[in-house]
């Protein structure tokens, strides 16, 4: 009985995922997400703060975001710590209801730690009422909004109850800080600005004599850095400190190890105000990959949870040597290189022995690789080759040109995989001539059926093989069915005489999925 076009397609990527042997599992590689750091002390308190109030969500959210009636063309909003809709009346009576979402987490403790007032304090002056809810969840803030207790009408006029000291007292608890944060800061920016002047003004009148330990800073060691610094007074819209913070960012940094070379320079761990971050260190002729490098960090807002963080970058002089510094985040596990190198996955393997008696069909058609005795292993990190020690040898019919003539590197991992895309392109042979087209099939044959006898002998097959170079042929009305004539010619070039052009297992997965995908009787979930 003829089987369908579903079946050999889904036994196809169960045996390209067993051979390919290129995606490496077992271990899971760490994730190298990148947290970003508050460049201030009170930042990171208040952070900690939070944290221990559980008002951090342990993930983000999509929320509805809208002022009724315009709702219908509201993008929704994304990565939301919480989401809240809220409904408030205006002292004249006036109501309003809007849904949004909370994403800055300072804002967590205004928007939804005091959550509604009624009015139940007021004596005599008139005021608003307000209702929020906050949830967390996917779009936890839909239906109803929150309601408010009714109006209270008093000498015509409506009017809340007593006493407008709670607003008073939330007014304050919300702009009092604000403006607060706002004097220190540009305190501090006042007193950094005319702390560097000072400092600017000695160096210019004499370098040599402005030294912290064996680093000093020193001025611009020609005009492209002089510039670069003096023309920008802040880090612009990207991360890291405002560039007058970071004239000074090698004074506050030690220097503890060096943790990788390269032909820029060298990477080091270091301490800053006693965390660890990781400084590059350019060599002077490379100050162009330097400004480079601290112009995009500086301008181009790379603030994302998958790209390193960045701190800031400064010149210093350290044994008469100018070094340009670029200060990021430290991760301890390294590079993905680092990391590769120090865990193992699983290995890769060739099977030896592929034929359709190895395959197995499950109940719902797709198809599982068995028979795994005369298979070798490879382990990438290692290089370590395992053959093991079974003196059996292949099917003789699937063997494929080398193996026949006994010109195979047995020390080359690689020689034997290109031997089971051989037999594997017999496979595919197989499986299309049973495979339905025009109401025409051809009765199951297996390869070579016509040129050799039914248990043909080592020679019988290398004259077909590799002196006749013979291989099955292919019948004509494949010529007229677009899924066939491709299957046609993936076979040839799966079958090649010459091993090093047979295609490799991932170009064959990427193929069939193609032809799948352009014949609509096949209906297969497949990824690429």
């Amino acid at each position: 009985m003829a089987s369908s076009k579903c079946v050999y397609f889904m036994f196809v990527i169960v045996a390209l995922l067993i051979n390919s042997g290129d995606v490496i599992s077992g271990s899971n590689i760490g994730d190298y997400l990148i947290d970003d750091e508050e460049s201030k002390e009170d930042k990171s308190n208040h952070h900690r703060l939070l944290s221990s109030q559980n008002l951090i969500p342990e993930q983000t959210y999509k929320c509805h975001s809208c002022d009724p009636p315009k709702c219908t063309v509201t993008e929704p909003c994304t990565g939301a710590l919480q989401c809240w809709k809220s409904r408030s009346r205006d002292t004249d009576g006036t109501e309003r209801v809007s849904k949004g979402c909370t994403t800055n987490i300072e804002q967590l403790p205004f928007y939804c730690s005091t959550q509604s007032f009624d009015g139940t304090h007021q004596k005599k002056l008139t005021g608003s009422q307000y209702a929020i809810i906050c949830c967390s969840g996917d779009y936890c803030n839909n239906g109803s909004f929150p309601e408010l207790p009714p109006l209270v009408f008093r000498d015509g006029a409506p009017t809340f109850s007593p006493n407008t000291s709670y607003i008073l007292k939330l007014t304050f608890c919300i702009v009092g800080p604000a403006i607060a944060v706002g004097i220190i800061g540009a305190v501090a920016i006042l007193l950094l600005h005319r702390t560097h002047r000072k400092r600017l003004a000695r160096t210019t009148a004499d370098p040599e004599t402005y030294y912290s330990d064996d680093l000093r800073v020193t001025p611009a060691g020609d005009s492209t850095l002089r510039e670069y610094l003096e023309h920008s007074l802040t880090s612009g819209s990207g991360s890291g400190l405002p560039l007058l913070i970071q004239r000074t960012l090698a004074k506050q940094i030690s220097l503890a190890e060096c943790i990788g070379k390269g032909r820029y320079g060298e990477v080091w761990r270091g301490i800053w105000h006693g965390e660890n971050v990781a400084v590059k260190i350019f060599f002077s002729r490379d100050e162009a990959s330097w400004s480079r490098e601290t112009e995009i960090y500086s301008t181009i807002l790379l603030r994302h949870e998958n790209i390193l963080g960045y701190i800031g970058s400064d010149m210093t002089s350290r044994n008469s040597c100018t070094q340009l510094w670029l200060v990021t985040h430290y991760h301890v596990l390294g590079s993905l290189y680092d990391h590769l190198n120090r865990v193992t996955g699983k290995p890769a393997i060739a099977h030896r022995d592929i034929k359709t008696k190895n395959i197995l069909v499950r109940v719902n058609g797709t198809c599982v690789i068995a028979d795994f005795g005369l298979a070798v292993t490879h382990t990438q990190t290692t290089g370590e080759l395992d053959v093991g020690q079974n003196t059996r040898v292949g099917t003789k019919r699937y063997m494929s040109p080398e193996v026949l003539e006994e010109q195979i590197n047995a020390d080359c991992f690689e020689s034997y995989r290109r031997v089971d895309i051989y037999a594997f392109g017999l496979v595919l042979w197989e499986i299309c001539r049973r495979t339905l087209s025009n109401g025409i099939a051809e009765e199951y044959r297996p390869p070579y059926y016509d040129m050799v006898p039914s248990d043909p002998s080592f020679e019988d097959m290398r004259k077909v093989v590799c002196i006749d170079q013979q291989r099955p042929v292919i019948p004509n009305r494949w010529a007229s069915d677009m899924t066939l004539s491709g299957m046609a010619k993936l076979m040839k070039e799966c079958w090649h005489q010459n091993p090093n052009v047979r295609l490799p297992a991932l170009r064959i997965k990427k193929n069939l999925v193609k032809l799948a995908m352009n014949d609509a009787k096949i209906h297969l979930d497949l990824e690429v």
